[in-house]
């Protein structure tokens, strides 16, 4: 059973940055078979989408509403997943999860959040104005 942990997040100032991580742990092959993502859940709001990336990397997506300022990354070869943001608005503020599922194929991401079978204990980021 793949156990994915989330650091990384805490208070920021408008305009400023964070870098998320999610370190998986409990796979026989860690993230190495695991298309990842990120989701965010604001105060209030349903859960939404961030962005995604394949298992090999080579293919990443994220909304007009991150494109730009997130910038999703991963080292199969240290387990580890980020999320750079950057230029952070106070629309940003959420619990972030990070989010895994086994695929087959290397260059499939997945934008929706019922395709992912692991998921994050979240991390609050909040963006202050």
């Amino acid at each position: 059973q793949v156990q994915l942990v989330e650091s990384g997040g805490g208070l920021v100032q408008a305009g400023g940055s964070l870098r998320l991580s999610c370190a998986a742990s409990g796979g026989a092959l860690g993230l190495t078979t695991l298309a990842m993502g990120w989701f965010r859940q604001p105060p209030g709001k349903e859960r939404e989408f961030v962005a995604a990336i394949s298992r090999s990397g080579e293919n990443t997506y994220s909304p007009s509403s991150v494109k730009g300022r997130f910038t999703i990354s991963r080292d199969n070869a240290k387990n580890l997943l980020y999320l750079q943001m950057d230029s952070l608005k106070p629309e940003d503020t959420a619990v972030y999860y990070c989010a895994g599922r086994d695929s087959s194929s290397g260059s499939t991401y997945y934008t929706r959040s019922e395709k992912y079978n692991y998921w994050g204990q979240g991390i609050q980021v909040t963006v202050s104005s």
